[in-house]
């Protein structure tokens, strides 16, 4: 099974591969400017710059393997009366009574500062399939958090 997401994600994560393969020509110029500087042992830049393509090609391979098995969810064929990939959900904590909202996104889009988590997240997971008044029950570092779910929109 794919990796779903919107079809937004699906242009951001294309937008920072495009991003990222252009600046591999940059990068080598100043790994070979680097070079010409002599002895290799001792040459700070010539290290930083093989850092940087080292992490610029990895990136480049997990976003490829993303987009390779990224599937764009038709959001107008989800049953919006459940939690599902794309919804927004109030959620009571059963504790202390605060309020949170999350949204279900896919790979590309989340942002826990946000309150964006994955689908395939321990939330994510615990919300999928659930609708309005389901407690969902998930399991943190702290022990088992409690939630009633107050709002799912789409």
């Amino acid at each position: 099974m794919g990796i779903p997401v919107t079809a937004e994600g699906k242009r951001k994560m294309q937008a920072e591969l495009d991003q990222l393969n252009a600046r591999i020509p940059v990068i080598a110029k100043q790994i070979e400017e680097a070079r010409e500087k002599g002895d290799l042992r001792e040459n700070a830049e010539y290290h930083a710059a093989r850092e940087d393509m080292s992490m610029t090609n990895a990136r480049i391979a997990e976003l490829k393997n993303k987009l390779a098995s990224a599937v764009v969810v038709d959001e107008s064929q989800i049953d919006t009366s459940k939690v599902a990939f794309g919804a927004k959900v109030d959620m009571q904590d059963l504790k202390d009574k605060s309020v949170e909202t999350w949204q279900l996104v896919g790979e590309g889009e989340d942002d826990p500062l946000e309150n964006r988590i994955l689908t395939s997240s321990p939330m994510g997971k615990a919300l999928l399939g659930k609708a309005v008044g389901d407690t969902v029950e998930v399991q943190a570092p702290v022990g088992v958090l409690k939630f009633k779910i107050k709002k799912i929109v789409y």
